[in-house]
């Protein structure tokens, strides 16, 4: 299998825009994407390790890009969280695969 490296583009809490060369081959998710780029203070996202048990790596989808399907945890979650958009998900739900080449995101607000 071909490694591919995909362009994201995440704005952070301070309204930055970041242009990001994810791997598709580390099986990351959005959040770790954040974290490991120090996108946003330590401790201030992806508190629960990425379970779906908080909404800290919450963001807004900004771009046409195709999603995985919300699952019921992350549904749940984001009807309890702040600042909840139309366009929310949980970062950590996110897979960086070769289908999200092109996704912008904003990181919400911390609650």
């Amino acid at each position: 299998m071909e490694e591919q490296d995909i362009n994201i583009k995440i704005t952070d809490r301070e309204g930055v825009t970041h242009d990001i060369v994810a791997p598709t081959d580390m099986a990351m998710n959005l959040m770790e994407v954040v974290r490991s780029y120090e996108l946003a203070p330590e401790g201030t996202i992806g508190v629960c390790g990425g379970m779906a048990m908080c909404a800290s790596c919450q963001c807004y989808v900004e771009s046409d890009t195709v999603l995985p399907e919300m699952q019921d945890d992350e549904e749940a979650m984001l009807s309890e969280a702040f600042n909840v958009k139309e366009n929310s998900r949980l970062g950590c739900q996110i897979q960086m695969t070769p289908e999200m080449e092109g996704l912008i995101v904003t990181l919400a607000p911390e609650s």
